[in-house]
Order: structure tokens, then sequence, then C-alpha cells
């Protein structure tokens, strides 16, 4: 069922719309070399295939899995020959290419430049940390959607009723609303639509030289089709991603449809306890202490119950991060503390400030003239410096006015002001 020509493509409408240009591209005979980057099933294998036979190009496969540098100087040299007897380009299209090492990449450079061949790599990852710089910038990246449901449902309906390369021969009934449940579960993946398709006109009832999927049949089919997740690619970052900022953005709706479809997924739980660890930290913070050991009691209980009993308290702390007041003062402070640290060199610690365990060091006056604050009135020592003299006036945390930090603020400002009483003459 694979399309042959532009026509036929189903999806991608950004890019293979009338007008758009890599339709244009294709349509009027313009080779360049390319990356597509996509999930399964979105159409880069077939796009490849399509723009060779458009352009009357050869099409030259392999995949990075399986191929190796020399793989590579044969389809040169194939490409060359054809190149010179037939006058005719060719299209090295490589599966996978992120699979490739930086010396198996690097070899293609040449022959990119001299018009030897015109690459198309596919991925279904990031090609800005997976392809070299030098081979990123000789080619057009296009990016590749999963294929929405309606879309699906017209891969379908083409396979049921064609002849020649579908299953027009079987004579399908498929209801409608069954189309419609297999489009869904098929997570927007031309591949996997078909591939139940095929599977569900194999085990349907065949009754008068007619083939029935009725819902029992689709139900068998479906029930072990999981939904699209890449354990250490885009999918879990953008998806933890998400995660963090609707706790963030006081969503605890979808920050909970964020973790039930990252463990649905099959995500490591413990993976997303620590990333709830670091989130009540860094949008949280001292607004609500409780949400830090919220999230550790949740890691710590899931460690102890396991799946899936132990999933439900890193959702409980997740609805709890969500709807708790947020602040991101200690966040600011600490990487404004580092900052500080790193630009203000060896400075050094005030002696008032230095321990003085042997007689010597009492001599050097370390820890002279040092006020024991529990002795001060308040356990407050008013007027003393704890920050080295040249940073004596630096300030790094800022309490914002919520949740627990408007106490925290309150009294960092009483502090402040019996500061200022005891430095005034």
């Amino acid at each position: 069922m694979r399309p042959r020509h532009v026509d036929e493509f189903v999806g991608q409408s950004h890019l293979m719309a009338p007008g758009r240009p890599l339709r244009r591209a294709i349509e009027e005979d313009r080779l360049h070399s390319m990356v597509f980057w996509g999930p399964p099933g979105t159409g880069k294998t077939t796009l490849a295939r399509l723009i060779a036979n458009t352009c009357n190009a050869q099409f030259l496969s392999f995949s990075a899995v399986l191929s190796g540098v020399k793989d590579i100087r044969a389809a040169i040299g194939q490409a060359r020959h054809t190149r010179i007897t037939e006058n005719r380009a060719t299209v090295l299209f490589v599966d996978e290419v992120h699979r490739f090492n930086k010396s198996q990449q690097d070899a293609f450079l040449p022959h990119v430049e001299d018009g030897t061949i015109y690459f198309i790599g596919a991925t279904t990852e990031n090609p800005s940390f997976e392809l070299n710089n030098a081979l990123l910038s000789r080619v057009r990246t296009y990016v590749l959607k999963s294929l929405d449901v309606a879309d699906i449902r017209a891969l379908i309906e083409q396979a049921i009723i064609n002849d020649d390369r579908g299953l027009g021969k079987l004579c399908i009934e498929f209801a409608p609303e069954l189309r419609e449940a297999l489009a869904r579960v098929a997570d927007g993946d031309a591949r996997r639509a078909l591939n139940l398709l095929e599977t569900a006109a194999d085990l349907a009832v065949k009754t008068d030289g007619r083939t029935v999927i009725d819902f029992q049949t689709l139900e068998g089919v479906m029930r072990e089709s999981p939904r699209r997740f890449d354990k250490g690619g885009d999918v879990l970052y953008d998806q933890i991603s998400a995660l963090q900022k609707s706790v963030r953005g006081s969503d605890p709706d979808a920050a909970l449809y964020w973790l039930c479809r990252m463990l649905d997924g099959g995500c490591d739980p413990l993976y997303v306890a620590r990333r709830i660890v670091r989130i009540a930290s860094e949008d949280i913070g001292n607004a609500d202490p409780r949400g830090l050991q919220l999230a550790l009691n949740a890691w710590d209980t899931y460690e102890r119950l396991g799946s899936p009993e132990g999933e439900l308290t890193i959702a409980q702390a997740v609805v709890y991060l969500a709807c708790a007041p947020k602040s991101n003062a200690l966040y600011a402070a600490n990487d404004a503390a580092t900052q500080a640290a790193r630009k203000s060199g060896s400075l050094e610690v005030p002696a008032h400030l230095r321990n003085a365990p042997t007689r010597l060091m009492k001599g050097l006056g370390y820890g002279k003239d040092y006020r024991y604050a529990h002795n001060e009135p308040n356990a407050f020592a008013a007027g003393e410096r704890y920050l080295p003299n040249e940073l004596a006036e630096q300030k790094f945390y800022f309490p914002v006015e919520r949740g627990l930090e408007i106490k925290i603020k309150e009294r960092l400002a009483q502090l402040k002001a019996v500061n200022r009483e005891k430095h005034q003459p």
C-alpha cells in the first residue's frame, strides 16, 4: 500500500499539501539532500522512495543498524557508475541514520558536496543531538508528525477497497465505528494500522465469500497495541517537560494526565519519582516545603510497593505539587549564588568565621570577635556579617508572596531592620 506518487500520499500536509515547499520540490524535479525526522510509521521511507521515483533517480537503501563504511563505499561506487553510464542521479537513503557514528556520517560528506549522491536520512531521534553539524549543514531537515485519526482512517479504507495491492479481493465488511476505533488505536502510525488491519482480516470470520471484521475480532488484535513511548528519546523528554510545566502552571488535571501517559507507555516510575523530587525544589521550594517531603515519601513508597500499587503515591505527589503555592526563589537564589562563587574567585573566609582549634590559629586571629548567635537576643547576632567582605551586600534569595515564603519574607525583613538599627550611629 505504499504510495507511488504525491497524490496518493496521506498526511504531512504541512510538507505535502499543494504548494508546500517539499511537494513543489518533488513535482519540479529539484532534488536536494535532506533528513526526515519523525515517529515510526509517518512516511519517512515512503517519501524517500516517492522522491526517487518521481525524479527518475536510482534509489539505494540501507539500514544504519546493519551497514558500515564498506557498504557506503560500495553504494558510492554504484552511484558514480549510474551517473556516468545513465546520466541519472542517485538517492542514497539511510534508515535510522542516528545509529551511524561520526566517522560513518563523515563518509557521506564529500559525495554529497560533489553531487555523486543525494542523501536522504530517516531518524526518530532529534538530528540536532544525533547528527554531525557538518552533515546537518548540508541537508534540509523536514519534521514529520504523527498521522491524525482521519488520515489513518483514509489509509484503512484505501487498503480495504484496493484489489491490486490491498485487501479488496477479500470483500471485507468492517463497520465505520470499528474502523474509527482501529484508526485511534494505531496512535498515528500508518504501519501499525495496516499491520493490525491485516491481522484482523486473517482472523476474521469468512462467510459466503465475505470477510467480516466484527468487534470481537478487532478487540483481540487491538488488545496488545501500546501507545508510542520512547524510553530514551524525545518523546520521553517532551512528556516529562509537559508534566513539569503542568505542575508549575498549577494544573493538576494536566499534570496527572501526562504522568499517566508516561506510565501507561512504559516509562520507569522511578525515573518520574526522581524528577518529581527535583520539581518539588525547583517550582515549589520554600513556598511549601512539605512538597519535597511528600515527593520523597512517594519515591520511597513506590520502591516498597512496586507497580501498580506504588504508582498511586507518585500520582498523589504530582497532584499535591500542582496544587501547592509556587516559588522559584530557591532555584533562582541557588543559580545566582553559584554564578557569584564562580565569578568571584577564591575569596577568603572572614577571620571571625574561621575555626580555631589550635593556639597558633587563635594567635592569627581566627574566630576572634565571633558572636555565638544563641547567646544573643532572639538568637540573632545583629550586625554580624557572614559573606566575604567583597560580597558583603550581595543578596541571592528573594522570597515570593506565596505560601510559607510570605512568612519567610516577613522574618527576613524583621532581621534586616534589626541589622539597620545596629549599624546606625
